[in-house]
């Protein structure tokens, strides 16, 4: 009898590491399927103790290599998603529709108890971005395929190990002037990784299916009151210069030709619509897991590395002091 056993695609990423954790710590045993083994096993293998975790090398496109993991398995787990495009079959409609659709088949092929996908919030109104049209249609094709599925719309995931807190901490360290897209106005409800993990988790535990559930975090805040938190918590005085959509865009074009894109236009225009909760489904404070931390009180313990001094920086000696 299969008893207890998740199969998690994309768990070498920030959200990833805090399931493994979660799930083992409770008797769940895991096994993650990575692209590269070589570069990721090393950070994956140390978030479980030995028996509760297994590390697979395959591509997502490779179906039958991942079609035999799904014969031991209880409960499917989609973390994979990507921000922008990349060569050699990285796109957005590969990543965010058509593997899910795979996976979601999978599912019901091999009678899975559960499958959880993370898709993102604030998709709905974004009908003139890629990203967002893709993860739309990934979430039709699963219910689709697969219609007990539950999928996971979270707004900003922040934490240690992120790409946006570490991202514009560092962008805000090293430039004198930071350019306010759309005037700053934007909102979000940044929702720390570890209280999406223990939405997860909650989610697999009480056995919630067939539902769509945005997840947030306690606060709302826009796109300039994070950066003056940033800046704030750096210890750092920035001049913010908010940009004329024409010159917005042409920055997107510039910066999406770097290898790892700071800003690309898809990303420009799905800034313009706010990231918060719809209230056209439940949210994680509906299913009773609420979101426990705030934006300042996390970032705070872990700002001081990108801080004159570092974790010497006059404020932490003082407060350590004390």
């Amino acid at each position: 009898m299969k008893e207890k056993n998740c199969l998690i695609f994309g768990g070498s990423g920030q959200i990833g590491r805090h399931l493994i954790r979660k799930l083992t710590k409770n008797n769940y045993r895991v096994t993650v399927i990575t692209r590269n083994i070589h570069q990721k096993s090393y950070i994956i293998k140390t978030q479980a103790n030995a028996g509760y975790i297994s590390i697979v090398e395959a591509s997502i496109f490779d179906e039958q290599k991942i079609r035999r993991l799904f014969e031991n398995a209880d409960i499917c787990i989609n973390l994979v998603g990507i921000l922008y495009e990349k060569r050699k079959g990285n796109t957005f409609k590969n990543i965010h529709s058509l593997f899910p659709s795979v996976l979601s088949k999978l599912c019901k092929e091999y009678k899975l108890k559960h499958f959880i996908h993370i898709s993102a919030l604030g998709i709905d109104e974004a009908t003139d971005s890629n990203y967002a049209n893709s993860k739309r249609e990934g979430e039709k094709n699963i219910l689709k395929n697969f219609p007990s599925a539950t999928i996971l719309r979270p707004s900003l995931v922040y934490s240690v190990d992120d790409n946006f807190t570490t991202n514009f901490m560092t962008l805000l360290n090293r430039l004198p002037i930071f350019p306010l897209y759309y005037n700053g106005k934007t909102k979000f409800m940044p929702i720390h990784c570890s209280d999406l993990v223990d939405t997860i988790f909650h989610i697999i535990d009480k056995k919630i299916n067939s539902q769509i559930i945005e997840c947030v975090g306690p606060e709302t805040i826009t796109f300039k009151e994070i950066i003056l938190k940033l800046l704030r918590l750096i210890e750092k005085k920035r001049i913010l210069i908010p940009l004329p959509f024409f010159i917005a865009n042409y920055s997107a074009k510039f910066f999406g030709l770097f290898p790892k894109p700071i800003l690309t236009q898809d990303q420009l225009r799905l800034l313009k619509y706010d990231n918060v909760a719809s209230k056209k489904y439940k949210t994680n404070n509906d299913i009773n897991v609420p979101s426990k931390k705030f934006f300042d009180e996390e970032v705070k313990k872990y700002c001081y590395m990108w801080k004159d001094g570092g974790q010497y920086s006059t404020e932490k000696y003082k407060s350590d002091k004390n």
